[in-house]
């Protein structure tokens, strides 16, 4: 630091046409080091530093101390969307997880009905099901639709061995079922039990 500044110092302090072209020569070489060795080092997040023996170390001065790496900005949850329609959509949460809901609930009634009374689904229907089939459906479509307006998913709420995944999966079981058992009923013209 002293050499530099000794030298702009003799820069500037001499008269003009006695500068020789040596000491404005020496003075860029002290400012402007061309070629000088550089490098560069590329590493994943959390890998520690492996240095290469094979690749001789091009710094003259010691390394600086390395800062250990700022956290990562906090992952934002999307916003989810409270609105009738984005709700009842066809991509959306409600439609498929209430339909499984109700095929769980109808599929172990017409079993349950079958094995007690022996009438098949459609007996079922036409003997006042239809009454028990839209109240069932307007009290599981409110009580699923209640935590979607406030904005609150299943996916959130599920750990262990009952997660949300396990109620699509049985919900699509039980709607299969439920057709399979009217199917069958049908064919064969009696009660499947």
């Amino acid at each position: 630091m002293a050499t530099a500044s000794f030298n702009m110092q003799s820069v500037f302090a001499a008269p003009s046409g006695v500068l020789k072209s040596r000491n404005i020569r020496n003075t860029n070489q002290l400012f402007f080091k061309r070629n000088a060795p550089v490098g560069v080092r590329c590493m994943a997040q959390g890998d520690p530093i492996k240095e290469d023996p094979s690749v001789p170390s091009t710094s003259t001065s010691a390394t600086p101390p390395q800062m250990p790496p700022s956290p990562p900005p906090p992952v934002s949850k999307p916003k989810v969307s409270t609105k009738f329609g984005d709700l009842l959509a066809f991509s959306g949460p409600a439609p498929e997880r209430i339909n499984g809901r109700l095929a769980m609930v109808g599929f172990v009634a017409a079993i349950a009905v079958e094995l007690s009374k022996g009438e098949n689904v459609f007996a079922q229907i036409s003997d006042g099901g239809v009454g028990w089939f839209l109240g069932t459906t307007a009290l599981l479509t409110l009580a699923s639709m209640v935590p979607l307006f406030k904005g609150i998913r299943a996916e959130s709420k599920s750990k262990g061995f009952m997660t949300s995944d396990a109620e699509l999966w049985n919900g699509r079981f039980a709607m299969l079922g439920l057709v399979a058992l009217a199917f069958t009923e049908y064919v064969t013209g009696g009660t499947l039990v």
